[in-house]
């Protein structure tokens, strides 16, 4: 039984080790981390993620061929294959600060893999996202004079969405397998991709040189928040005109060059992955004295941080230009459905602002209340968090829709329009409360690129 070491323990080394060992049962896989917490959540039925279908993958595998592990030293020794699936921030310091991507922790991991394996040939597999020619990088470090181990590094980026990350791993629209144009760099990308092919099919399998695969993942996250500031550009014009984004999306969607997907208007993209991804490229633009092509790509980045302020500036606008001691509840600190995870969420400056302005906020969310207990707690204002929607809506003089949970399709209006105070607002986010009904209730509802409703005269 050959071994799998995947070092990184959180949203894609999780999820990809479980569904792999759920089909490569002749592999042993453990997954390793340095943090003893994460680890024994994993090892428990309390998983550190959330995401729809993870935990049964997880109990059918875990203690057969699925393990995880502090012990990251004693994996390393016995690996066949290592995938590094660690966290790649952008930089907070130095040249490249706030764009380029902080590689510290991955030339750790890659000095770690050098210092420990053991066996006489390791396949090392980049899953986390990178820039182009990281792989030439890590090489250099792993073939500056082993006796013992032969590396080759090979880049399989990961294509996943969280909140349907299992349903992608089992059924992913491509598996890319990049590696070195030689007879080494092929095995090991034939390898690589004979694992996947326990259950994907061979034709969704592409195999490409490394510097491709690595600008392929980029390049994806890139094209995608493009879309989703393109469609959002367009709702400030909707608002001007008199013209409804969501007639405007379908229209254009309907155009088999464009397609439906990621043209639904909101308040902006969030998650670990498309500004950081953008800013990467941007960066790696510049490097090779492309700043038009720089530029151009920042400006998906601007174009979304311009809806989110957008976004705050018509709840300011609407509530008299003062939000001072109303309380306004936030309905979705998650960066999207079906998942915890508040990273780059829209919903940290939306509150952010808030708060500067002296509102009081109440935070409402299914799954990601912990996560924005920890964003906010060094926040200084009068926030609180409420498990319960109706209690949170109690005396609110607003709400703000910021993720598009179905939870919040699903309420009962009436009852909250009720226990809110009057004249009550609704700031629609997401475009997907159904706003006609809202207002013959009696709210004042304010979504994005359509018109806006008020009983105001």
């Amino acid at each position: 039984m050959k071994k799998i070491l995947c070092i990184g323990a959180g949203y894609v080394g999780g999820p990809t080790m479980a569904v792999l060992a759920d089909h490569c049962k002749d592999y042993q896989i453990t997954v390793v981390d340095i943090s003893e917490e994460r680890i024994a959540s994993w090892n428990s039925d309390n998983l550190p993620i959330y995401e729809p279908g993870l935990d049964e993958v997880v109990k059918r595998v875990r203690g057969r061929n699925l393990f995880f592990s502090t012990d990251i030293s004693g994996g390393l020794q016995e690996a066949d294959i290592v995938f590094v699936a660690i966290n790649t921030p952008t930089k907070t310091f130095g040249e490249g600060a706030g764009r380029g991507a902080d590689l510290q922790y991955w030339e750790q991991t890659a000095r770690s893999i050098f210092q420990h394996a053991t066996k006489p040939e390791v396949i090392v597999v980049e899953k986390s996202t990178l820039p182009v020619r990281a792989a030439t990088a890590m090489a250099r470090i792993l073939h500056v004079g082993n006796p013992t181990t032969h590396f080759e590094v090979v880049s399989n980026p990961e294509f996943l969405a969280e909140g349907t990350a299992i349903r992608d791993l089992e059924n992913p629209d491509r598996v890319l397998v990049g590696g070195r144009d030689n007879e080494s760099g092929r095995k090991a990308c034939e390898q690589i991709a004979d694992l996947y092919a326990h259950w994907v099919p061979r034709e969704k399998i592409l195999l490409t040189n490394v510097w491709s695969s690595e600008l392929s993942k980029l390049f994806a996250n890139a094209m995608l928040a493009q879309r989703i500031s393109s469609i959002n550009s367009i709702t400030a014009l909707c608002e001007k005109t008199g013209a409804d984004i969501s007639e405007v999306s379908k229209a254009i969607g309907m155009d088999q060059r464009i397609g439906p997907n990621f043209l639904q208007a909101s308040i902006g993209f969030g998650g670990s992955c498309f500004r950081k991804d953008i800013l990467h490229l941007a960066y790696l633009c510049e490097h090779y004295h492309l700043p038009e092509v720089a530029k151009y790509w920042e400006s998906v980045v601007k174009m979304n941080e311009y809806q989110i302020n957008r976004f705050f500036k018509n709840i300011l606008a609407n509530q008299f230009n003062t939000m001072a001691y109303k309380k306004i509840t936030i309905f979705g600190f998650a960066f999207k459905p079906d998942t915890g995870d508040t990273r780059d969420s829209p919903a940290l400056p939306i509150c952010q602002k808030l708060l500067a302005e002296q509102a009081r906020i109440c935070v409402h969310d299914p799954k990601a209340l912990e996560n924005a207990k920890k964003d906010l707690a060094h926040f200084k204002g009068d926030i609180s968090y409420e498990e319960d929607p109706y209690k949170a809506v109690e005396g609110a003089h607003s709400i703000a829709v910021i993720t598009h949970w179905r939870d919040y399709r699903e309420l009962d209006y009436q009852r909250i329009f009720d226990l809110m105070e009057k004249p009550a607002f609704i700031f629609d986010g997401r475009n997907c409360l159904d706003h006609q009904s809202l207002f013959e209730i009696g709210f004042n509802v304010f979504p994005l690129g359509k018109p806006h409703l008020t009983h105001f005269k």
